[in-house]
Parts: C-alpha cells; sequence; structure tokens
C-alpha cells in the first residue's frame, strides 16, 4: 500500500510539473515579440528600417524576398533621419518598392509633424503610403487620449491636403485607444504578436516581428506582411500611384 501511494504521489507529482512547464513555456512563447507566417497564405513580405539598422545591402536584401521597404523619415516637427535618402536610393534601385514613416510625437503640433515629413520626402518617388507612426512608448503620456487623437488629424489634413495616401502604424493599444471609433476610416498597418493581429478585419499591413534576420542587414529586423495575395497587392499599389499628384503646401 505505501509503495503504491508513493508512486501515485510522483506521477501526480510529474504530472503536475509538466503541465507547469507547459504551461510556462506557453506563457513565454506568448510573450516573444515574432510570429511565424505561412508564405502561402501572407506571400508579401516587408521590413522597416532607420539609421539605428547601419549599413544595409539592399540587393541581398531584395534576394531574401523582401518585397518592400518602410524607411524613417522624420520624426516631430524638425528630425530628419541621417540615412533616409541614402537608403531609399539604394532600395529603388534594387527593385524594392519603398515607403516612407514619421515618428509621431505626443507633444508637437500635427500639422508641422506633416510639413516636416513632407519636406523630407519632397520629390522622392515613394510606391507605398506615407506612415505616421503613432506609439505611446518613447512618448510623453500626460497628453489625453482625445488631444493626441486631434493631433494626428491635423497630420493626416496636412499630409493628404498634398495629395499624399496615408497609413496609420500602431499596435493593438495604440489602435484601442487612438484609431478605434475615431480614426475607423483609415488604413492601419498593426504591430502584433498574435495571429489574427488585431479582432477586426480593418487592417492592410501586419508587423510581425520584431527580432527576424534579413540577409544584408546586421542584426535583428522587423518582419511585415501585406493582408492579402499577390494580385490584391499589385491592386493595392496601383490604387496608390492613382493618386493626384501632391502639390506645394502655402
Amino acid at each position: 500500500m505505501n509503495r503504491a501511494r508513493h508512486i501515485a504521489i510522483i506521477l501526480i507529482a510529474l504530472t503536475a510539473a509538466a503541465i507547469f512547464t507547459v504551461a510556462v513555456m506557453r506563457i513565454c512563447a506568448s510573450r516573444r515579440p515574432h510570429v511565424e507566417l505561412t508564405r502561402d497564405i501572407f506571400p508579401v513580405m516587408g521590413i522597416d528600417l532607420s539609421a539605428h539598422n547601419g549599413d544595409v545591402e539592399f540587393d541581398k536584401v531584395a534576394a531574401s524576398g523582401v518585397s518592400f521597404v518602410f524607411l524613417k523619415a522624420t520624426e516631430g516637427t524638425s528630425f530628419r533621419d541621417p540615412k533616409f535618402r541614402t537608403n531609399h536610393a539604394a532600395a529603388r534601385n534594387a527593385g524594392i518598392k519603398v515607403g516612407a514613416y514619421h515618428y509621431f510625437r505626443f507633444d508637437c503640433d500635427g500639422y508641422e509633424q506633416g510639413r516636416n515629413f513632407l519636406d523630407a520626402v519632397d520629390s522622392l518617388e515613394l510606391d507605398l503610403p506615407l506612415a505616421i507612426d503613432i506609439e505611446e512608448w518613447g512618448n510623453n503620456d500626460d497628453f489625453s487620449t482625445e488631444r493626441v487623437a486631434e493631433s494626428i488629424r491635423g497630420m493626416i489634413f496636412a499630409l493628404e491636403g498634398c495629395g499624399r495616401n496615408v497609413i496609420l502604424y500602431t499596435n493593438k493599444r495604440g489602435y484601442e485607444r487612438f484609431v478605434r471609433g475615431r480614426l475607423d476610416e483609415m488604413p492601419v498597418w498593426v504591430c502584433s504578436f498574435t495571429n489574427p493581429p488585431i479582432t477586426t478585419d480593418n487592417w492592410v499591413l501586419w508587423q510581425h516581428s520584431h527580432e527576424s534576420h534579413v540577409d544584408g542587414i546586421k542584426g535583428k529586423v522587423d518582419l511585415n506582411t501585406f493582408n492579402g495575395d499577390i494580385i490584391s497587392w499589385e491592386i493595392w499599389l496601383d490604387s496608390i500611384n492613382a493618386r493626384v499628384q501632391p502639390k506645394a503646401m502655402q
């Protein structure tokens, strides 16, 4: 009886340990900033870069299957990314579709941020919408949600007033706080490490990894995908190119 009881206790302990281990592994996996995607379902792969990524060999990037890249251009009302124009020229020469993004500052006027962004991209040829990067991380959180949303509207007004397509980049928390119910008409590029990325299909681009590696880039890089197949991708690109040419701001 004692031996049977001891065996039963050991089996229960082992089962509990196994359940605990699996639970811990699942929790850790869910916190990993990466979602592995099936390229049969999401065939269009992209990246986003700034000066922090250093020198990039875009020919190798293109050969690795990357179709598009968003390059950091500006931040706030005055900052310009020092690698933007160099990266823009090199990426286009490699045949990669190019877009630009602006890191949005909560403590700066949205319209003036739009002017900075437009001045930086100027007459450069871009294949993708201008992206406004909206993040709580790195921003002062003393500003109300409505005040930030209103400032974002000011920036959108500045960009669209010059004939530019605009897309909003944010994570799931930012989507719920600043976009949903306030800017629902805007296309969304969402950062998320769950599949699906958000509870609705109201997204165009998905940043699904912060820790991938791409040939031609040193260190880790963000991976993105388009919400659709190759044909849908081409149709989307054509719709962007069909927009009116930008006009100079007064």
